[in-house]
């Protein structure tokens, strides 16, 4: 079963539910007020945090990997710093695709280590230590916008721009890990991905920069082919949506919980209606590294890039990340 989050957090007028957490939400935002001036660990190289304030998928992993490409474009060599959400393995580790799978060390950590050095960790104080004595000269975290444990050189909040902060109230009365007022204190921009449809440039005078996702060239495989679609990440309707602008309507489409880890009985179910259907499947990247190799060689597996509406401007922040 799907678990969605409540309707509620997503109202633009105030709801009864949300209004009775308030007393609740007063108290998550003062631990997370008081969690944020914790002093954390002085890496000796630039750290540039994407993050972000909501929970759910907001898109800092493509973010991640697109200024790890860009910093090594340079001549950089990034490590990434991840906490492993959804792996077995706490860390701190260096993420091994040889010797670990996406069940040790989590789904964003193995897609990650195909680009740069990753490690896992809840500490990424002690991570980055452990980055900087391989041979780091900079790090990228993909998120840990909350974690106290290092200190950033920069800090991005990665923003969806359909679905914004929600109410804007704290959890549990909305999505919010902490107050918009204590997380704008401490960024040093805001990344909005797609249109601005909840009017963010209202809330803030921090810099803003558009940016949206566009299917990968695998994309052209699946002009004039019926599929079926499906994804375990924050929000799979992005990705659906995503196809059908380019214009791939699936025949169907199956969400499942973000870092789903697929089991047996779903690789059955999914092949079954691939044959059943005589369609294609296809799916995300961050999904793939969580099917079987022989499933997975039947299946179009669909990277993202991203599409900058000033091509400019990702300089500019790595300009500043070694200012």
């Amino acid at each position: 079963m799907r678990l969605r989050p409540p309707r509620f957090w997503t109202s633009e007028t105030p709801h009864l539910a949300a209004r009775a957490l308030t007393p609740v939400s007063a108290v998550v935002s003062r631990i997370a007020q008081q969690r944020s001036t914790q002093p954390g660990y002085h890496a000796s190289v630039p750290v540039l945090c994407c993050g972000n304030a909501t929970t759910g998928g907001t898109g800092k992993t493509p973010l991640t990997l697109d200024f790890v490409r860009r910093l090594q474009a340079r001549g950089h060599t990034p490590h990434i710093l991840s906490r492993g959400h959804g792996g077995k393995q706490h860390g701190p580790l260096a993420v091994n695709p040889s010797r670990y799978t996406a069940r040790d060390v989590g789904d964003e950590p193995m897609l990650l280590s195909a680009c740069a050095p990753t490690w896992i960790g809840a500490n990424r104080g002690n991570t980055a230590q452990l980055a900087v004595s391989e041979g780091a000269d900079c790090l990228v975290m993909d998120d840990g916008f909350q974690n106290t444990t290092l200190n950033k050189t920069l800090s991005l909040l990665i923003v969806d721009g359909a679905s914004g902060f929600g109410n804007q109230r704290v959890l549990p009365s909305g999505p919010l890990r902490e107050s918009l007022e204590n997380a704008f204190a401490r960024a040093h921009a805001i990344i909005l991905i797609g249109d601005d449809r909840r009017h963010i440039h209202r809330l803030t005078s921090l810099p803003i920069l558009q940016a949206r996702f566009i299917p990968g060239p695998e994309i052209r495989r699946l002009q004039g082919v019926r599929v079926i679609a499906f994804a375990g990440i924050g929000r799979p309707e992005k990705f659906f949506t995503m196809l059908r602008e380019a214009g791939i309507e699936p025949v169907r489409t199956l969400s499942f919980p973000d870092h789903h880890n697929y089991t047996p009985r779903d690789i059955q179910r999914l092949d079954a209606l691939r044959l059943e259907a005589n369609t294609t499947l296809v799916t995300t990247a961050k999904d793939a590294v969580k099917l079987p190799p022989t499933f997975r060689a039947h299946t179009v597996i669909i990277s993202v890039d991203v599409l900058w509406e000033d091509p400019t401007a990702p300089d500019h922040i790595l300009d500043q990340l070694f200012a």
